[in-house]
């Protein structure tokens, strides 16, 4: 199982925005950050998830992730399969998609504390304004 860490930080709400991602696979752990442009914070939450999606369809295709974030509205969404909110719909639906690379993708709440190394990842990109590829 490969554990998936997504953040997003923004300034301003909407304003320019970034994400933090984090995969840890056994003892391998990779830092990616990317600036998004400009969302709302919770738009750039599912952002962070299509990104974390994206990078895991190239490295470990057809594999079971745990995807991990701190933004409720984002794992409760993908949860529930389903969303109301027409601007979380279209990236609702890339999520979707993008899940069927995978034998199993499944989303967990966790409390800020334990998602600070995305969040830091998030926060440098946002203030660099500057898209690596990874760190």
């Amino acid at each position: 199982m490969i554990e998936v860490y997504t953040d997003a930080a923004c300034s301003g709400d909407p304003g320019p925005s970034a994400a933090g991602i984090i995969i840890k696979k056994k003892q391998m752990m990779k830092e990616y950050q990317f600036y998004l442009g400009s969302w709302t914070n919770h738009e750039a939450e599912f952002l962070a998830m299509i990104r974390a999606l994206e990078l895991c369809q190239k490295i470990y295709p057809n594999e079971i992730i745990s995807i991990r974030s701190d933004s409720q509205i984002a794992v409760d969404t993908m949860d529930k399969r389903y969303t109301k909110n027409e601007k979380f719909l279209p990236l609702y639906q890339q999520i979707l998609e993008l899940e069927e690379n995978f034998s199993l993708v499944f989303y967990k709440w966790i409390p800020d504390k334990q998602n600070k190394n995305a969040d830091r990842l998030a926060r440098q990109c946002l203030q660099h304004k500057q898209n690596p590829d990874h760190l």
